[in-house]
């Protein structure tokens, strides 16, 4: 005790200059880090309290275009004045033109407008939410034909400031209350949870019997592991479209075989039906990922110490409860990994549903409403509310996972 009060608290020059090293060290990783994962977060929490639509990325600006309208005395450049936005105001707008020497102005300027020598300026305090005009000015040209060219091959030069929304401190609920409104966000948030949970589960349990039935060896061992791999390593696409064919209701191989053995009268609809449509994606989520679980579980296994299982069969010990008793509490560790990295995975999952069934047929899930809400309604918004629900969901499992499931030391 009298050790710990003597013990000296301040730092050491020595002990300092490795913390210096070590944050210097940890610099890039932490910089790297923010810049890929907390950064895009802060933006899609901060999008989803804004309404925004998908045109409203793109600031507001106003747009003009010039050209040579009419011939003789009805001569005249016309230039096209537009906001891009409909819901945003443009202010102090200015308009500047360099004039060609091959025309002239016949009448006097708009009040806006002035002209210092060659150069033309058009000045407007306010564009409001799709405004749009045309500013004419009639003019004479000795050669119409060349005066033409060279009036539109110019570009004129266009100023303004407006609020950006993206940026501006204007804040809503009501991409929130889009989410939440009725029974559509219960029904979409249990199909989730039920592609999820008996995905992840069915990933487990499967790569845990095909890691069972090549953990001993014999001859073509190493083809067949090669084998199993096969779904994992397939490009989805190609995959994907390969059930879609095998069950098509029309011309499928499946249906076919169903039919010819006299269990079904006529073509099933595998993928179109409810609820066979949902339980048909999550049994393709299965067989897609299983490969992934069964490597890791069966590396565990390997290294397991095989004098257990000796023992065990000295004492007449039965393979289910060797399995049971000694190999579960083995594997309890990479189970409860590969349970909390599937589930996230399989939650976060989005190209083999929408490329099965697009999200129809009852299997329309979180993620497939954040492409739906942000890209086929165009209200980014809302589709970035449905993200940061997804993220919160996804918190509260890992938080519920380390506190309740977990008890392997060091998760």
């Amino acid at each position: 005790m009298q050790d710990n009060l003597n013990r000296p608290t301040a730092k050491t020059p020595m002990a300092k200059r490795e913390e210096r090293l070590a944050w210097g060290l940890l610099a890039p990783t932490l910089i790297s880090v923010a810049l890929v994962v907390v950064l895009p977060l802060v933006a899609i929490f901060w999008i989803s309290f804004k309404p925004i639509e998908l045109a409203d990325l793109r600031p507001p600006t106003p747009i003009v275009k010039e050209a040579l309208r009419g011939s003789a005395e009805k001569l005249r450049i016309e230039y096209r004045l537009r906001n891009s936005s409909r819901s945003e105001a443009i202010r102090d707008v200015k308009i500047v033109d360099e004039l060609p020497a091959e025309v002239t102005l016949r009448e006097p300027l708009p009040q806006s407008c002035a002209l210092d020598g060659r150069q033309l300026t058009c000045s407007f305090e306010r564009l409001e939410p799709g405004h749009n005009e045309k500013i004419i000015f009639p003019v004479t040209a000795d050669n119409e034909d060349a005066a033409e060219e060279i009036v539109e091959s110019s570009e004129p030069q266009v100023t303004g400031t407006a609020d950006n929304i993206l940026t501006n401190f204007e804040f809503t609920l009501e991409n929130f209350a889009r989410v939440f409104d009725g029974s559509q966000f219960i029904s979409v948030l249990g199909v989730t949870l039920f592609y999820t949970v008996f995905g992840t589960i069915g990933a487990l349990v499967v790569g845990l019997f095909a890691a069972l039935l090549l953990d001993k060896s014999f001859r073509g061992q190493g083809i067949l592991r090669g084998l199993y791999l096969f779904p994992y390593v397939a490009p989805v696409i190609a995959v994907a479209f390969s059930w879609l064919i095998l069950f098509d209701p029309f011309s499928g191989s499946a249906n076919a075989l169903l039919i010819q053995m006299g269990v079904t009268d006529e073509a099933i609809n595998f993928f179109g039906d409810r609820p066979l449509a949902l339980i048909m994606v999550t049994v393709f989520e299965i067989w897609r990922y299983f490969p992934l679980s069964f490597l890791f579980i069966l590396a565990r296994m390997q290294s397991i110490d095989s004098e257990m299982y000796e023992a065990a069969d000295m004492d007449g010990a039965s393979p289910f409860q060797k399995f049971w008793y000694l190999s579960i509490p083995q594997l309890l560790g990479i189970l409860s990994v590969l349970f909390l990295l599937r589930f996230i995975w399989t939650f976060n999952k989005f190209d083999d549903i929408f490329l099965l069934t697009g999200g129809n047929a009852g299997t329309r899930t979180l993620t497939v409403s954040v492409y739906e809400e942000a890209f086929a309604i165009s209200n980014i918004g809302a589709g970035a509310a449905v993200a940061v629900v997804i993220f919160m969901c996804l918190v509260a499992f890992s938080l519920f996972f380390f506190r309740f499931i977990s008890q392997e030391e060091g998760l």
